[in-house]
């Protein structure tokens, strides 16, 4: 058994035991590793291959599975048809496509050739895939055939292959399931080379390049699936587009680490009611989804879940306390958070058996050591400690030295978020160190007050910034998403303003409301940035005072 396995059996023998699993668990110590080839490929030529891998489920009622054994075989055909399109090892690959098969396909076979993978999301336009093309320096694009028109302006000496319907000018992908089944690697994959090139999605500056190799995801994820709790044969569920690291951490690797099957809901307006009757439906066991799904799910009738998943997770942004509270109602299980980014797969998590304290997002997973540096009042920046580099942290930035002597100074990986440790060893999220401000001289971390204001029925979500004020130097603003029935007036404004006066000590207190959607980045993140920004442009006219 490799290193890897063990590692794995380890943790899934500890699923319900943090303490050993934290104490004793080590990262393999891998040399050459490819693990399409020696993980997935060979569990799925043995007793996992009948077992099915992946299940989409489409908004019409169609729907299609395959098992282990089927897209072992299918990416083998599709590796050796992108071989004989020209993609070798190490060059770069765009690949932009849906919650589709082919998706999945293509990420095993540019795996088992040992190129490197550009994720992007289909939302992206021609500027986005140019600074991709051009940054990433990719040799080759894979996409939806409706979506070839986007790089209709872009020139370049690249490979062009259209998944769908023909078009001119452009492979057609269907043609690779007529190729040989039987797939040969040209040489060996170390486990240091490079595999993936994910952009960030860019809170507050250009997209950063984040470069990780065939052991920091593939094999890092095992901290993902210690925190999820997957188990083989679960049916696991996670809500997130393709193109972010999400999707990879769990709709590709922690599920298939663990032999779980991902399970795919496509729809294209969400709709919380069709949601939960496929989850029924199908018998989801395992459930995560960013907090902007579940403060949509909360909205809706709950219940209607007659087979609640017994595992659900949240990850993306810190979850309030209230939606964890209005699902352990409804269905009587506890939502756990865990803590990563891009950068990393997850370091902070409440994991299977830990005792979760409402607010906190848990404790460090195993092969993680964090500490928090320049603690002010408790709070410091959440970083990882180097002299123990954990597998799932990314090689750097790259071609970006500058930033990766920020990231790294110290030694330390420096992860820009603030928390506080309690002495239990718990950590709770405070916030990113460019979103936590001062107000009347004191630190407020934007999360705990959003965490308050979203407990109030008016409110669907909110985003918390500093807004300028002559007296206090900065105060609280909150801009307020509201839940449907609720009307933008004055009266509301001043239930939430009193809602909050009731729940946050008077520094803490909202002092300025303004109702309005709230700008996100395309993989669905807050720009707090940008809200901040319009502040700083001078007084708005649309919001809600309370000056008292």
């Amino acid at each position: 058994m490799s290193t890897f396995r063990q590692a794995r059996e380890f943790l899934l023998a500890h699923r319900d035991d943090y303490d050993t699993a934290y104490r004793d668990f080590r990262w393999p110590d891998l040399d050459t590793f490819n693990w399409a080839i020696d993980w997935f490929d060979a569990e799925a030529a043995g007793e996992a291959g009948p077992r099915t891998a992946l299940w989409i489920v489409e908004e019409d009622g169609s729907e299609q599975r395959f098992t282990f054994a089927e897209l072992s075989e299918r990416s083998s055909r599709v590796a050796n048809w992108l071989r004989q399109r020209g993609v070798g090892r190490g060059d770069r690959v765009i690949l932009m496509l849906g919650n589709q098969v082919e998706l999945w396909e293509c990420l095993l076979a540019t795996m088992k050739l040992g190129a490197v993978v550009i994720p992007a999301t289909p939302l992206l336009g021609p500027a986005d895939l140019r600074d991709r093309l051009d940054r990433g320096n990719a040799a080759h694009v894979i996409i939806g055939s409706n979506d070839t028109g986007k790089f209709a302006a872009i020139d370049g000496d690249y490979t062009r292959i259209a998944v769908g319907r023909p078009v001119d000018d452009w492979h057609v992908f269907s043609e690779a399931y007529a190729a040989d089944a039987g797939f040969e690697p040209d040489g060996v994959t170390r486990a240091s080379d490079s595999l993936l090139l994910y952009f960030t999605s860019g809170t507050t500056a250009l997209p950063k390049l984040v470069e990780h190799t065939h052991a920091s995801y593939p094999v890092g994820h095992l901290s993902t699936m210690y925190w999820i709790g997957l188990r083989p044969g679960d049916v696991h569920l996670n809500i997130s587009s393709p193109g972010w690291a999400k999707h990879a951490w769990s709709n590709v690797f922690a599920p298939w680490n663990a032999l779980a099957c991902v399970f795919i809901y496509n729809y294209r307006r969400f709709d919380a009611s069709a949601l939960l009757a496929q989850m029924d439906r199908c018998g989801v066991t395992s459930f995560c989804a960013p907090p902007t799904v579940w403060r949509m799910l909360v909205q809706a009738d709950l219940t209607q879940l007659k087979n609640p998943p017994e595992i659900v997770v949240g990850a993306g942004e810190p979850l309030n306390p209230e939606v964890i509270e209005q699902v352990q109602r409804a269905w009587g299980v506890t939502i756990r958070d865990g803590f990563g980014q891009t950068e990393t797969t997850v370091q902070i998590a409440n994991t299977p058996g830990q005792h979760v304290k409402p607010g906190s997002m848990g404790r460090p997973t195993p092969g993680y050591t964090v500490v928090l540096l320049d603690p002010v009042n408790g709070d410091g920046e959440i970083c990882l400690d180097l002299s123990e580099r954990p597998l799932g942290l990314m090689v750097g930035y790259h071609g970006d030295a500058e930033r990766n002597a920020e990231a790294m100074a110290g030694g330390y990986y420096h992860t820009g978020d603030i928390g506080s440790r309690d002495a239990d060893g718990y950590i709770t999220y405070v916030g990113r160190t460019d979103d936590v401000f001062k107000a009347s001289d004191y630190r407020i971390s934007p999360f705990e007050l959003e965490s308050v204001l979203i407990e109030h029925e008016a409110v669907a979500e909110a985003a918390v910034v500093p807004a300028p004020d002559p007296v206090r130097l900065a105060v609280p603003k909150a801009y307020v998403v509201l839940a449907e029935g609720w009307a933008p007036t004055a009266e509301t404004a001043r239930a939430i303003l009193a809602h909050c006066r009731e729940n946050l000590a008077p520094y803490k207190r909202i002092r300025r409301i303004e109702f309005t959607e709230l700008p996100k980045t395309i993989s669905g993140k807050i720009r707090r940035v940008e809200l901040r920004a319009r502040e700083e442009a001078g007084p708005r006219d649309r919001e809600f005072r309370e000056d008292a």
